[in-house]
C-alpha cells in the first residue's frame, strides 16, 4: 500500500512578502535594481548602509511607490492599489513625523478610525503594548525621538495586522527602550506575524532576526541566516595601513607571518597590509616592530566601514 502526504495548507499558503525582480528608478537614478526574495512569519532583518535603497524596498512592500519593473505581492496579493491589502499592513517610516500637537493617545485613536476601527479596548491596548500608558495624554511635540518612535508603533499595530515593515525602528531609542521594542517585536513574531525591519546596524538585526536581507546599492547582495551572514561578512581580504619608522624593514619582517597575504609600500611610504584575519594580523603588526626594531607611528583598518563590508559582498 502506497502512502502519500498532502501538503498542509501552510505549506502551500503564499510567502506574506514576496518580491520578484523589481526595479525602481527615479528618471536616471536606480534605487533599486532587480531583486528578488521571499519574507516569511517571524522577523526578517533588512540590513544595509544608508542609500543602500532599504526605505524605498519598504514603500513598494507597502503600496506607497509602484515598482518601475517587477511585482511585489503582500499575502499572495498585488500590494499597489489594493485597499484590502492595505489594511493588513502597517509601515513606520523613520522620519515619518507624528502630529506635535495631538497627544499619544489621539494620534492612535486617528490611525483606528483610519482603519474603521472605533473601539476604545483597541486604543488602550495599542497603548499599553508599547508602555505608553501613563503618558498617553501628553502632546507628542514634547516625546523624545524613541517615545515618538513608540507612538507612532502604537498606532501601527492598533488594527492588529499580520504584516509589519519597519524602517530603522530602533533609531533614537536608548538601550532600555530598544530592548523593550526588541521584546515587543519578537512577542508580535510569535504570534505569528511577519515584521521586515531595516537597519544599518549588523549587531541590531543579529540580536533580532532568524533570516537577513541585505541590501547594498539597491541590488541584493546576500540573503540568509546570520550566521552564514557574518561569516561571509568576516571571511574577506582585510587591508591595515601601517607607518612607521622603517617601513622597508617592516615590511620585509611581516611577510615572513603567515597570516600576513601581501604587503605593498605606498608611495607616501606607509604599508597596506593585506589579511585574511583581521585580529590575529592586528596583533601580529606591534610584535613584528618590535622584534624589527622598527618604531610604528599608526595602525589602522582601512576597509572595516560597513559600507565596504557590504560592497565586499556584492563584488562576489
Amino acid at each position: 500500500m502506497t502512502m502519500t502526504s498532502t501538503p498542509s495548507a501552510a505549506a502551500m499558503a503564499p510567502a506574506p512578502l514576496a518580491v520578484t525582480d523589481v526595479s525602481r528608478w527615479y528618471g536616471d537614478v536606480v534605487a533599486v535594481s532587480d531583486v528578488s526574495f521571499s519574507v516569511g512569519a517571524g522577523i526578517t532583518g533588512l540590513l544595509g548602509p544608508n542609500g543602500a535603497g532599504k526605505t524605498t524596498l519598504l514603500k513598494m512592500l507597502a503600496g506607497l511607490l509602484a515598482p518601475s519593473k517587477g511585482e511585489i505581492r503582500v499575502l499572495g496579493e498585488p500590494v499597489r492599489a489594493h485597499p484590502a491589502i492595505y489594511r493588513q499592513i502597517s509601515l513606520v517610516m523613520e522620519h515619518e513625523p507624528v502630529y506635535p500637537f495631538m497627544t499619544a493617545r489621539e494620534f492612535v485613536r486617528m490611525n483606528a478610525r483610519l482603519q474603521g476601527i472605533d473601539d476604545d479596548n483597541r486604543i488602550e491596548e495599542a497603548l499599553r503594548e508599547v508602555e505608553l500608558t501613563d503618558v498617553a495624554d501628553r502632546k507628542v511635540g514634547g516625546f523624545s525621538k524613541g517615545m515618538a518612535q513608540r507612538t507612532k508603533l502604537a498606532g501601527a499595530l492598533v488594527h492588529q495586522p499580520p504584516v509589519l515593515l519597519l524602517d530603522e525602528p530602533f533609531s533614537g531609542t536608548d538601550p532600555r527602550q530598544r530592548m523593550q521594542l526588541m521584546q515587543l517585536l519578537r512577542r508580535w513574531a510569535g504570534e505569528g506575524r511577519t515584521v521586515l525591519f531595516s537597519s544599518h546596524i549588523l549587531e541590531e538585526v543579529e540580536q533580532l532576526a532568524s533570516e537577513v536581507i541585505v541590501i547594498v546599492g539597491g541590488k541584493l547582495a546576500a540573503r540568509g541566516d546570520i550566521r552564514g551572514i557574518r561569516a561571509a561578512m568576516l571571511d574577506r581580504p582585510h587591508h591595515i595601513r601601517v607607518r612607521s619608522s622603517e617601513p622597508r624593514r617592516l615590511a620585509a619582517a611581516l611577510l615572513h607571518e603567515s597570516k600576513v597575504q601581501g604587503v605593498t609600500i605606498e608611495a607616501d611610504g606607509a604599508l597596506t597590509v593585506q589579511a585574511g584575519e583581521l585580529g590575529g594580523v592586528a596583533l601580529a603588526i606591534p610584535r613584528v616592530a618590535r622584534d624589527s626594531g622598527v618604531r610604528l607611528l599608526e595602525v589602522a583598518p582601512e576597509d572595516e566601514s560597513l559600507e565596504s563590508v557590504f560592497a565586499y559582498l556584492v563584488g562576489r
